[in-house]
């Protein structure tokens, strides 16, 4: 994929340009990459391929190969929300229509294109075009226009429509799309720099809404790519694995849809802090029961988890959504004193009026089938007065829920007959090379798992460091400590993967921990150590933490008889104690 602007939002960059310039008094808003207007930009890899470890966690980028592909179904009859587009959209489909007019070869192409396109066509616009635009997403840059995965890796969608690519070359190739969009760089850039500090502080506003810090690197990506080629009133937001990625146009105004690209950010913060404690969900799935006949996809009838993250989603938009009407402004000046009575007043009244707007949404919320918006926004409301943040009150929304309650009163909802559907898709990916090899360490395939370490090993494009750490966890699994000592070590000289290291540090530290006699200093050394690394991940530094506390000790095998569930809840909420 060929990128002509990209920028790392403020405060998400680990480390920066050789070049950039900053300055005591206030940080540079963006950390910018533009090439030459007169030359070609540079070629680079597909954002969906491997991430580079200490990039940006957030970018907001345009892409030459999400231009072809747009362009190319703009030209086949795609004419959703024309008329409250960006100007620049009709005035390339005029110079694409003219060359086609005007060329035999190009004309061709495109009846060739579009035939295919036609072939192809989903009931579904919203459907049909996202197809597209996740192909966009695995190719790569003009003029090859290449697959840049496997087709086991691709997403179901791009794959129904990946033969295009021979089509959409010549295409490119007979019109000359390169050409238009050198000429419209400036234009590009332009509504890159419009739409910046809107995103940049709804970014930050969230954070601290949440109480979080500004997130850093850890292998997960958040992609915003702008295309106004395509429709303003539809953005297209999916996640693959670890990237989540969200394609968005400017209307004629010249501004985007801010809530659904807050949407996607809410998954990239909130998706994590859930996910950590995926296990201790499995009491809430009695709460599944009674969403069965709920106007929800599947995934959220089938798995606790998902339907809790997107319940939370919708409680904490609700709490920060704009009720139609601003918020009084406190008085300041001489006369502040005199007015504060009456601010005190106004403010009253807006809270009022507020939270009966709030309400109706949470009710919707639930009629559409998310039937725990109206606890979770209980719970943030009372987060909102805390100074804990998000992230240390998980484990108490979880653990202080009461299920038998909520699933008594989750049968009395009256559902709509259509929800509201969810903005954001999953295309799951087959994992391969290390991912695959992580894999087969969990099931216990420990050849496996080493002989694709191996392989990466043998491949200079491949992270080495990665690869390193899966055959020292290898070793450690086959009963050699000392040979699984030095790998880590090995892991720790070229590592840059935060998560890699974190990890490293910690499986060295509890290798201390269970020597004979034990190397205490060691290990707490090692324990201090990923919690030094930049961008750890909750579930490192919880072990870090923990293991600080308590020397790590090799666990027993002991049998027990499961006990059956207690879907209150009781017992284990009694149990909670918070750190």
């Amino acid at each position: 994929m060929r990128y002509g602007f990209v920028v790392a939002l403020i405060g998400l960059v680990l480390g920066g340009s050789a070049g950039a310039q900053t300055s005591s008094s206030s940080p540079p808003a963006v950390e910018t990459e533009h090439s030459a207007p007169t030359s070609a930009p540079a070629r680079g890899q597909s954002r969906t391929g491997q991430p580079e470890a200490g990039g940006a966690a957030i970018t907001l980028e345009t892409s030459e190969t999400l231009f072809d592909v747009a362009v190319a179904v703009n030209a086949c009859g795609y004419d959703a929300d024309l008329e409250h587009s960006d100007p620049l959209r009709r005035t390339i489909r005029a110079e694409v229509a003219a060359i086609t007019a005007e060329t035999p070869a190009a004309r061709t192409s495109q009846d060739a294109l579009c035939g295919y396109i036609a072939q192809h066509r989903l009931a579904d616009s919203a459907r049909d075009l996202a197809q597209y635009v996740s192909l966009a997403l695995y190719t790569g840059p003009p003029p090859q226009l290449a697959s840049t995965a496997d087709q086991t890796e691709m997403p179901p969608d791009a794959l129904q429509v990946v033969n295009m690519l021979p089509l959409l070359r010549t295409f490119v190739e007979a019109t000359d799309l390169h050409a238009l969009w050198l000429k419209h760089r400036a234009e590009y850039d332009a509504i890159m720099n419009r739409v910046h500090d809107p995103i940049t502080q709804m970014v930050l506003g969230t954070n601290i809404y949440l109480k979080v810090p500004v997130s850093s690197y850890d292998g997960r990506r958040l992609l915003i790519l702008v295309e106004p080629m395509l429709a303003p009133s539809a953005p297209n937001a999916r996640i693959y694995a670890s990237d989540y990625i969200v394609v968005t146009s400017p209307n004629d105004a010249g501004t985007i849809r801010l809530d659904q690209i807050r949407h996607l950010y809410l998954h990239f913060e909130v998706e994590p802090l859930v996910y950590a404690r995926a296990q201790s969900m499995t009491r809430l799935t009695p709460l599944l029961k009674p969403v069965a006949d709920a106007p929800l996809d599947y995934i959220y009838k089938s798995d606790v988890v998902a339907l809790v993250t997107e319940c939370l989603i919708k409680a904490i938009e609700a709490r920060t959504m704009y009720v139609g009407f601003p918020a009084p402004k406190k008085p300041t000046g001489t006369r502040a004193r005199l007015d504060l009575a009456r601010y005190d007043e106004e403010l009253a009244a807006y809270d009022r009026q507020a939270e009966v707007a709030r309400r109706k949404q949470v009710e919707l919320d639930m009629r559409q089938g998310w039937v725990l918006v109206d606890y979770f926004y209980g719970q943030m409301q009372q987060l909102e007065h805390t100074p804990e943040g998000l992230n240390e009150s998980m484990g108490q929304m979880v653990y202080g829920m009461d299920v038998e309650r909520e699933r008594h009163r989750d049968e009395q909802i009256q559902f709509l007959p259509e929800g509201s559907g969810e903005f954001v898709r999953r295309a799951p990916r087959v994992p391969t090379g290390l991912a695959l090899a992580e894999r087969k360490l969990l099931e216990g395939d420990l050849q496996g798992a080493d002989a694709i370490a191996d392989k990466a090993l043998a491949d200079p494009k491949q992270d080495h460091a990665d690869a390193l750490y899966v055959k020292a966890r290898v070793l450690l699994m086959q009963g050699d400590p000392e040979g699984s000592s030095a790998g880590f070590k090995e892991v720790l000289k070229t590592s840059k993967n935060p998560t890699t290291k974190a990890w490293a540090h910690i499986y060295l530290g509890r290798l201390y921990d269970t020597k004979v006699p034990a190397e205490r200093t060691q290990a707490v050394a090692e324990y201090k150590s990923a919690l030094a690394v930049e961008g750890v991940r909750p579930d490192a530094r919880a072990a870090a933490e923990k293991n600080l506390k308590t020397p790590f000790t090799v666990p027993k095998t002991i049998h027990r008889e499961e006990e059956p569930p207690d879907p209150s809840g009781k017992a284990e909420k009694d149990a909670y104690r918070p750190e």
